[in-house]
């Protein structure tokens, strides 16, 4: 029997997210670091999470990563194929968000599918059409910054107008607040009107989860990770009763923390850490002037003592990221730094470290590409869209990967106290 439900993920940490919520809900879930090798074994997955780094890749490069997923998917027996991208619509006016529906869309031959960001428990929540972070627009949240992919504007349906070849339409908070038929009415209308895609209002798990029942048989299924926890019931899955978190109260694993992300939450999680662990910033005009930072790094590392989680991370404020930025070039200045902590992870799993927490999206996708990860389990929830996980190697490595601006203050602590 084939999978049920395949995602394709647009970076690692989302990836997790999704997979995570998949497996709360009740679904037998894998997820595969890259499209899978013709031998990669499902078990008796129900769904299959496909974990690609194209975010901010080339848009052809995307595109193609996104169809050869869908093309594994499909020879496995998705019926249904959700496409994963950030709650915070993480892109530019070129893309890639657009472009890779519009890829799977004719692909699939689907005649509309939803377009919903939202994640409530994180403080995104989608209204009349527009994404907010909290209570801030996002065009007026910390994302407005990001060194990447720079969100200036809130208004979801001129975003993915601007990025995909076809009509969007909305689906507004009466129609979505008034249940499950008139949510399908809206559907059948908009199909009617050409529009491929429908934005989605969302303001609470009770909307995604009749948004997720409206969308059984839907070919395609675009958004969040948030709104697959309406998904599984449509295949008959029920959600599993949670698992009991227990304290580390033995002796820890050597235990690195890596962080890229230059998100407020982060920058506000690792102040909290610095002043808990030991810790190393790791600078960028060390690496422009080709310092041995990766050595010199390691080295400290190996001094500290090994009951203790080291912290080392690049993470900057908006000020210093600009000023980066116009030194390096944006993307040059990004590679630089996601180059140097994936070195770093790999020789800090070399000399023991067994448990890494990994912050940012980019830096997730580059670490586990350099540690050669092909799959992972997905375990205990640290925080909403958080797990921790196990790869799927002849010798296991523990794995949290956080979205740069998830978690609450605390993450780090939180996750530490979990048993895995």
């Amino acid at each position: 029997m084939g999978i049920l439900l395949g995602v394709i993920a647009d970076d690692f940490t989302g990836a997790t997210d999704i997979a995570s919520i998949l497996v709360r809900e009740g679904m037998r879930t894998v997820m595969s670091i890259g499209v899978p090798a013709p031998a990669f074994d499902v078990h008796d997955a129900d769904a299959v999470v496909v974990a690609l780094k194209s975010r901010t890749t080339p848009v052809a490069e995307a595109v193609a990563q996104s169809l050869d997923a869908l093309t594994w998917l499909r020879a496995h027996g998705a019926e249904q194929i959700f496409l994963k991208y950030c709650s915070t619509f993480d892109s530019t006016a070129k893309g890639n968000i657009g472009p890779v529906a519009d890829a799977l869309s004719d692909a699939l031959d689907a005649k509309i599918a939803v377009v919903c960001p939202a994640f409530p428990k994180n403080g995104r929540t989608v209204f009349n059409g527009h994404l907010f972070v909290g209570r801030q627009l996002l065009q007026d949240s910390p994302m407005k910054d990001h060194p990447l992919t720079p969100m200036r504007r809130s208004d979801l349906v001129s975003l993915m107008a601007e990025q995909s070849a076809h009509s969007i339409g909305l689906v507004p908070h009466d129609v979505i607040s008034a249940g499950d038929a008139a949510i399908a009415d809206a559907f059948g209308r908009s199909v009617e009107a050409g529009q491929r895609y429908v934005v989605t209002d969302a303001i609470h798990d009770d909307h995604l989860r009749a948004i997720g029942r409206a969308v059984c048989g839907h070919k395609l299924v675009t958004g969040g990770s948030a709104l697959a926890m309406g998904l599984p019931a449509n295949f008959g899955i029920s959600p599993r009763k949670p698992a009991e978190r227990e304290s580390t109260s033995s002796a820890s694993p050597r235990t690195a923390i890596l962080a890229g992300s230059c998100s407020a939450a982060t920058r506000q999680q690792l102040a909290r850490a610095t002043a808990l662990w030991p810790s190393r910033r790791i600078d960028l005009d060390a690496i422009a002037n080709k310092r041995p930072v990766v050595e010199e790094t390691l080295s400290w590392a190996q001094s500290q003592p090994a009951g203790q989680p080291v912290v080392i991370y690049g993470s900057a404020d908006p000020a210093e990221v600009e000023e980066n930025q116009a030194r390096y070039g944006a993307q040059q200045a990004g590679a630089m730094m996601e180059h140097t902590l994936a070195a770093i992870a790999e020789g800090l799993v070399a000399n023991g470290v067994s448990r890494l927490l990994v912050a940012g999206g980019e830096t997730s996708g580059a670490v586990i590409s350099a540690l050669k990860v092909q799959g992972l389990s997905i375990g205990a929830e640290i925080a909403p869209g958080v797990p921790w996980t196990t790869t799927l190697s002849d010798r296991p490595l523990q794995v949290a990967l956080k979205s740069g601006n998830f978690g609450g203050p605390d993450f780090f602590e939180r996750a530490l106290d979990i048993s895995v």
